[in-house]
């Protein structure tokens, strides 16, 4: 009896200390694609990542390979970044959490940079496929649930993590699905993929495997440190010397304060600072006189003279703070699909006769011009122009006004989608015909849309959009209705 229970402790024994041995963590020098072997990438919560992914994403590959051009380099950044997020999860459960996200900065930086690939894709002058890059680089936010670190560190819980980041993206997803549902059956299938691959894919999968954050190694592992980048395949040398460094851009996840700048304090911040340190601040003041007081001033009787008003401060505002470039002007077909308007300062008499409704026209940089566009085209987009008008009959996709300021618009036919985003001063005239549009706004102040009257022809009945709202919390849910005025 007792020496078959010795040698039941030794089998133990000797099993405990091979498992010891198997689970030993690979160093941390290996680059996040060596750790593919690893019990960590067996797991089967990376096995089901790589089998959620593979199906998303041959829905999504394949149409935007049929699209191609810009919509392929955005879903390639798009893998590229849910490639970079397993690599952190697997290496996750080999490293220490961390104590704070300041700590992981180095950790998650690749995730950074590739999400800062797809931000780039946006900047600067709006191109081609706009929305389908912005719905990508938007809903990137969405893979900082890995990045989770406990609920006192400021972050929601992973699965309503994702569900938010998507609500950000949804907005120019929908508007890829409006521009193209009666146009092109690809790009439509591309946005139902895009958003399918978040809701319901990545909040299910996250909701099943990570509900509380990836699991991370035991107390006394290696520190979580950014991880090596594989060693790159050499290439020819170039003769041309390499191009200066982008800017860094914004990061993914957000750092303690930052450090208190160097620099002395100016405007009323160096007054207080100059109070708190006991300094004679009255020194060098002027002393007011009799003859200096208002009351006793001539130039200051109290009575308004209209003649010698000076006149009021332009009004600014944040659409149309930005400087007109001094570029060429331009009005014409690109590549048979698309009417550029662009620069046009000071003319009255820009015509767009022969257009279809396969055609899209988009406006931009004009000031004080005015535009009419005789014919059905596809949609119409006004970007960055300030007093400017212009006439359209038919749209049949959306009409979109964006960071614009004094923008007059009239519509003589049907356009079943209006939207006006960041901009200020928009007058809306709608025909009979276009009074069933649905009108988005954003961010925009000073809003009329006016619509015909059924007394009298040729009449104008003003409604103002409004631009404020009320927020109150009833029976479980935030009920939102806009601001009214009362009195005289």
């Amino acid at each position: 009896m007792e020496k078959a229970l010795v040698e039941r402790l030794e089998a133990a024994v000797a099993r405990l200390e091979a498992a010891a041995a198997a689970s030993s963590g690979p160093s941390l020098s290996a680059t996040p694609r060596d750790l593919e072997g690893v019990p960590a990438a067996s797991d089967p919560a990376i096995v089901a990542y790589d089998e959620f992914v593979a199906e998303a994403f041959g829905r999504l590959n394949a149409a935007a390979e049929k699209i191609g051009g810009k919509v392929l380099e955005a879903t390639n950044i798009l893998a590229e970044a849910f490639a970079v997020a397993k690599d952190l999860l697997v290496q996750a459960k080999q490293l220490q959490k961390p104590a704070s996200m300041a700590n992981a900065q180095d950790f998650f930086k690749p995730l950074n940079d590739a999400c800062a690939k797809a931000a780039a894709m946006t900047e600067g002058r709006r191109p081609d496929y706009f929305n389908h890059m912005k719905s990508v680089a938007d809903s990137l936010a969405a893979l900082a649930w890995v990045a989770f670190l406990g609920k006192d560190m400021g972050m929601s819980f992973p699965t309503a993590h994702v569900e938010e980041s998507w609500q950000m993206a949804e907005f120019y997803n929908n508007k890829v699905l409006v521009e193209y549902r009666n146009k092109d059956a690809d790009h439509v299938e591309w946005a139902k993929a895009l958003k399918e691959l978040y809701i319901p894919g990545l909040r299910d999968y996250v909701k099943k495997y990570y509900p509380l954050g990836p699991v991370w190694g035991p107390a006394g592992s290696a520190p979580a440190v950014q991880p090596k980048a594989a060693a790159p395949t050499p290439k020819a040398p170039a003769v041309k010397g390499p191009p200066p460094p982008a800017p860094p851009s914004a990061p993914l996840f957000s750092t303690d304060k930052s450090p208190k700048s160097s620099q002395p304090k100016q405007g009323m911040s160096a007054v207080f600072q100059e109070i708190s340190a006991g300094k004679a601040v009255t020194t060098g003041l002027r002393k007011v006189t009799d003859d200096m007081k208002t009351k006793n001033r001539a130039d200051r009787s109290g009575v308004v003279n209209s003649t010698a008003a000076a006149p009021a401060p332009e009004k600014t505002s944040r659409a149309g703070s930005f400087a007109f470039k001094s570029a060429p002007p331009k009005l014409e077909l690109q590549m048979g699909r698309k009417w550029v308007v662009e620069n046009q300062v000071g003319k009255k008499d820009l015509a767009i006769d022969d257009c279809d409704s396969k055609q899209s026209v988009y406006v931009y940089g004009c000031k004080d011009t005015v535009l009419q566009v005789n014919g059905k085209v596809n949609n119409i987009t006004v970007d960055k122009c300030t007093k400017f008008g212009i006439v359209f009959k038919d749209v049949v996709a959306a009409f979109e006004v964006v960071n614009c300021n004094g923008v007059e618009v009239q519509c003589q036919g049907t356009a079943p989608t209006i939207s006006i985003d960041n901009s200020s001063g928009c007058q809306l005239y709608l025909s009979k015909d276009s009074l069933g549009a649905s009108i988005t706004s954003a961010k925009s102040s000073e809003m009329n849309v006016l619509v015909p009257s059924g007394v009298t022809d040729g009449d104008w009945v003003e409604h103002a959009l409004p631009q404020q709202y009320i927020h109150t919390f009833k029976d479980g849910q935030f009920i939102t209705s806009p601001v009214s005025h009362s009195g005289a």
